[in-house]
C-alpha cells in the first residue's frame, strides 16, 4: 500500500507539501498541487484517516440521529445531509433513536464516543436526557425538523433547522373552508413534538380566520404513524356529525387515513375532501392526486450541515433557529378541478408558478355547486 512518503517521492516534493495539498491546510502552487494529485492517482494512495485523527484530534465526521429513516421525508433529509457532508470532506455516522427518549440518549452517547465533531439530531417528544447529555459534554449540535423552544434548567440553547409548520396548515384549512367545508378535522401527530403543537396551532388559526368554531372532537392524534392515523380517522368517521374534510399532519398518517376511508367505503373527494402535510414522490400517482404541503426536505438537511459547520468554526456565537418555507401543491383530493400545470410544483418553486397560484386563490373563493356530492353532505 502506498504511503505519503511514496507520494512525496513520486511528485518530487516534501511530505509536508503532500499533507497541505490533501488536507487543504496551506496554499500550494497550482503546478505543485497537480503533481501531488497525479502521484496520488498513479500510486492509488488512500489517506489513513484514523492515523490523521490521532495526530490532529479531529475525525472530520458528523453524527446524525434521526428516527424513522424509512419515512420518505426523513430519507430526503438524509440525502441532503449526506451530500452536504461529503461535499465538505466529512464522513457521516447514522443512528436511529426510534423516538424513544432513553434510546435517544444512548445513541447520542454512542456517536459522541465515536468522536464525531458535531451532531445533527431530530429530538424526541421528551428530549430532557438528550439536552442534559449534550449540554454536559458541550457537544456541538443542531436540532433538525423538531425544535426545542426552551431547553429548561438553565441549559444552553442549540441551533435548529426546520420547516414552517403553522402557516402551511392554516393555509390548507383556509383552502378547504373556501370550498364550503364547515366541519374540517385534523389528524395530528405525536403529542409533545414541536411539529405537532405547531400544526395544531395552524389548524386553529385557520379555523378562526375562516370564521369557523373549534370543535375538539374534530382534533384527533394519529401519533405520527400510519396505524394510529387509521384508528383516529375511524373515530372521526364514527361521529354523529362526521367531518366533510380532513387534514393529515404527515405523510405516514395520510396513508393510514386513506386506509380508514377505504374501509368505510368513502371516496375522495366525492364523499370527503383530503389535504395533507408532507408531499411525497408518489402523491401524483394516487387517484385523486393529493393536495399537499411540500417541505424542502433536502434543503433542510443541507442547511443543518451548514449551520453545524458554522457552529464548529465559531463555538461562542449565539444560537439561532432557521425556518424554511414550504410550498402548497394544489392537486385534486381537495375537490378542486384537475390542474395539470400545477401538479408538479415542488419547492423551490420557479417564478412562473405564481400564475397558477393566482388561479388557486380564485378557486379558494368558490363554493361547491348545489347538488354536488360534497354539497349533499352536512357541512
Amino acid at each position: 500500500m502506498a504511503t505519503m512518503t511514496d507520494v512525496a517521492r513520486s511528485a518530487g516534493v516534501s511530505v509536508a507539501t503532500v499533507s497541505h495539498v490533501l488536507n487543504g491546510t496551506r496554499p500550494v502552487l497550482p503546478h505543485t498541487r497537480q503533481a501531488v494529485l497525479d502521484a496520488v492517482e498513479e500510486l492509488g494512495y488512500t489517506p489513513n484517516t484514523l492515523a490523521r485523527s490521532l495526530v490532529t484530534s479531529r475525525t472530520r465526521s458528523i453524527g446524525l440521529a434521526v428516527s424513522a429513516i424509512s419515512n420518505p421525508y426523513f430519507t430526503e433529509i438524509l440525502q441532503g445531509v449526506e451530500a452536504a457532508v461529503l461535499e465538505r470532506g466529512y464522513s457521516l455516522l447514522i443512528a436511529d433513536p426510534h423516538d424513544d427518549p432513553e434510546h435517544e440518549r444512548k445513541v447520542v452517547q454512542l456517536l459522541h464516543e465515536r468522536r464525531v465533531e458535531g451532531m445533527i439530531v431530530a429530538p424526541s417528544a421528551h428530549p430532557r436526557e438528550l439536552l442534559a447529555y449534550l449540554g454536559r459534554h458541550r457537544v456541538p449540535a443542531v436540532f433538525l425538523d423538531r425544535v426545542v423552544e426552551d431547553p429548561g434548567d438553565g441549559g444552553p440553547r442549540f441551533d435548529q433547522v426546520c420547516a414552517e409548520s403553522a402557516e402551511p396548515v392554516a393555509r390548507l384549512v383556509t383552502h378547504l373552508a373556501g370550498l364550503g367545508h364547515r366541519r374540517i378535522a385534523l389528524v395530528a401527530g405525536l403529542p409533545g413534538l414541536s411539529t405537532t403543537s405547531e400544526r395544531i396551532s395552524g389548524y386553529r388559526h385557520g379555523l378562526e380566520g375562516a370564521g369557523l368554531p373549534f370543535d375538539e372532537r374534530l382534533l384527533v392524534h394519529g401519533d405520527s404513524e400510519s396505524d394510529g392515523a387509521e384508528r383516529a380517522t375511524g373515530a372521526l368517521l364514527s361521529l354523529d356529525a362526521p367531518p366533510t374534510a380532513l387534514v393529515t399532519a404527515n405523510n405516514a398518517m395520510t396513508i393510514g387515513t386513506l386506509r380508514a376511508l377505504r374501509a368505510h367505503g368513502l371516496s375522495v373527494p366525492e364523499d370527503i375532501a383530503l389535504c395533507c402535510f408532507d408531499d411525497f414522490a408518489w402523491a401524483d400517482l394516487f387517484s385523486p392526486r393529493l393536495t399537499a404541503i411540500a417541505q424542502p426536505s433536502r434543503e433542510i438537511g443541507a442547511r443543518a450541515v451548514q449551520v453545524l459547520l458554522e457552529r464548529l468554526a465559531a463555538p461562542d456565537r449565539p444560537a439561532r433557529t432557521v425556518r424554511l418555507p414550504c410550498a402548497f401543491v394544489h392537486r385534486t383530493s381537495c375537490g378542486c378541478p384537475d390542474r395539470p400545470e400545477e401538479q408538479r410544483a415542488r419547492p423551490p418553486q420557479p417564478p412562473r408558478a405564481r400564475r397558477p397560484e393566482q388561479k388557486t386563490q380564485q378557486s379558494e373563493n368558490q363554493r361547491p355547486e348545489k347538488g354536488s356530492p360534497r354539497d349533499r353532505r352536512s357541512r
